[in-house]
């Protein structure tokens, strides 16, 4: 099944209209209920504190103004409007609150549009639109759309949140911070009943969504009966999930082991463990001291920060501050010797290379290659496919637009940088179709504020120049 999900995540709170303060999470999720049809659920999860509140009965209440629209072809199939009040907050503690909506819809293409609008505060509503895909799930021994609980209880149906005995409130969420060690997973299986066994698996795995590594300590097999529909939570312990991008993956495994179905979960893990490079007993590489010069040392420390992760940013803006040109030579050896055990010097020096034309092209008055964004996507992904330019356009800004034809295990992603600045090289990533990345499903309209003006009819070449 395709997951539609992903590419509508974010959009509501990390780019809202500049006129209001209304910020929310939106994701959507497909099922599909016997003697119903397929359904999709729309999950929102509003910023607490991004709305206005209004005093009742010693505490304080917000309310929002929610309308959806979905149309097919042009033509309104399903709409809706309501008020929706947040929970009654105490001692001016303001958390974060939710709903769920769910449409009834036949199999085919569609457009969804939502607004939201704070109703005790004067600002305009916020507003998004997503082409959103419903797939027949009636027939095929499939896989729903799995649903990440941010709280999960057991539950009597009475509440909007309900599903096989659970109270699921959605996380929308992908990020898990280190103190975060359980990822409770929720989805359904359909028409499993059509197997000629009454016995089926399900396969979980993770796999490093970078390099394409399959944790195996994670990968796991549960067997279940078949019936025509069946609910499936699980918790997946990640205490040992290192930092990184990761996929979680559960796939529909017949008595032969032949894979019927598959449905995926993506996810950026922060488990930053505290350790240093700096070991007494290391004897610098003489290659490595004469591919360093003295005056160049903290550059290249500097550099590494695109490619790593949290924790090595810690030691890496630790010993830059230090200034120990000693230590900053172990630490870019010793980070090269564990990166690239088998070929350390030309993984470094491979990577010196990059780092010197990244500077030569994308370095401004203010920073550095690498500190710029399009150097960090350059090094971190290492150089585009294809890369598509219009810097003379008299309706947009400057822009770039980044293909990759591969990243790991994700194919075709696009990266779109503008320069809002109009000079000095500043070029901003605005959009990505990658995960993990900035995502703004309203990047052409921004590219159209040249000067000051929007204009919501896109004037210029970006959306062809997006999809060649």
């Amino acid at each position: 099944m395709k997951n539609i999900s992903f590419l509508f995540f974010l959009v509501l709170f990390s780019f809202p209209s500049a006129a209001s303060d209304l910020r929310a999470y939106l994701d959507s999720k497909q099922f599909y209920a016997p003697g119903q049809g397929n359904y999709i659920e729309f999950h929102i999860e509003f910023i607490g504190p991004s709305l206005k509140y209004i005093g009742k009965d010693g505490g304080l209440i917000g309310e929002v103004a929610i309308k959806m629209s979905i149309l097919k072809n042009g033509e309104s199939v399903q709409t809706d409007a309501y008020r929706l009040s947040s929970p009654f907050m105490k001692d001016s503690i303001i958390s974060d609150f939710y709903d769920i909506k769910r449409f009834a819809l036949d199999p085919g293409e569609y457009q969804f549009n939502i607004e939201l609008l704070d109703l005790n505060n004067d600002q305009e509503p916020l507003k998004a639109t997503q082409n959103i895909l419903i797939e027949d799930l009636s027939s095929s021994i499939s896989i729903s759309d799995i649903v990440i609980a941010e709280f999960a209880s057991k539950g009597d149906g009475s509440s909007v949140f309900y599903k096989s005995g659970y109270d699921i409130i959605p996380r929308l969420v992908t990020f898990y911070p280190k103190e975060l060690t359980i990822i409770p997973a929720y989805f359904e299986i359909y028409n499993s009943n059509k197997l000629e066994d009454s016995i089926f698996a399900i396969k979980q795995t993770i796999t490093n969504a970078l390099t394409s590594e399959i944790l195996q300590d994670f990968t796991e097999f549960t067997k279940l009966n078949t019936a025509e529909v069946v609910p499936y939570f699980k918790k997946i312990d990640i205490s040992n999930v290192t930092s990184g991008k990761y996929i979680l993956s559960f796939t529909i495994i017949n008595k032969n082991m032949i894979q019927l179905s598959s449905q995926s979960y993506d996810f950026d893990r922060s488990n930053d463990i505290d350790y240093s490079y700096l070991a007494e007993e290391l004897v610098l590489d003489p290659a490595f001291q004469e591919s360093i010069t003295d005056d160049s040392i903290g550059f290249y420390l500097e550099s590494l920060i695109p490619i790593s992760k949290a924790n090595e940013i810690r030691n890496i803006v630790k010993l830059s501050k230090l200034r120990n040109a000693a230590n900053a030579r172990k630490y870019i050896q010793l980070y090269w010797a564990n990166t690239a055990p088998q070929n350390t010097y030309e993984a470094w020096i491979k990577y010196k290379h990059q780092v010197q034309r990244v500077q030569r092209s994308y370095s401004n008055t203010f920073q550095n290659g690498y500190e710029t964004d399009r150097g960090r996507v350059y090094l971190q992904y290492g150089p585009p496919t294809h890369i598509n330019r219009n810097e003379n356009s008299s309706t947009e800004l400057p822009y770039e637009i980044w293909q990759y034809n591969r990243i790991g295990v994700y194919n075709n992603r696009r990266f779109v940088f503008y320069n809002p600045e109009l000079t000095n090289n500043n070029y901003k990533l605005l959009h990505s179709d990658m995960v993990g990345e900035i995502q703004n499903t309203n990047w052409q309209a921004e590219l159209s504020r040249r000067n000051g003006q929007n204009n919501d009819q896109f004037g210029g070449s970006s959306q062809e120049m997006y999809n060649e």
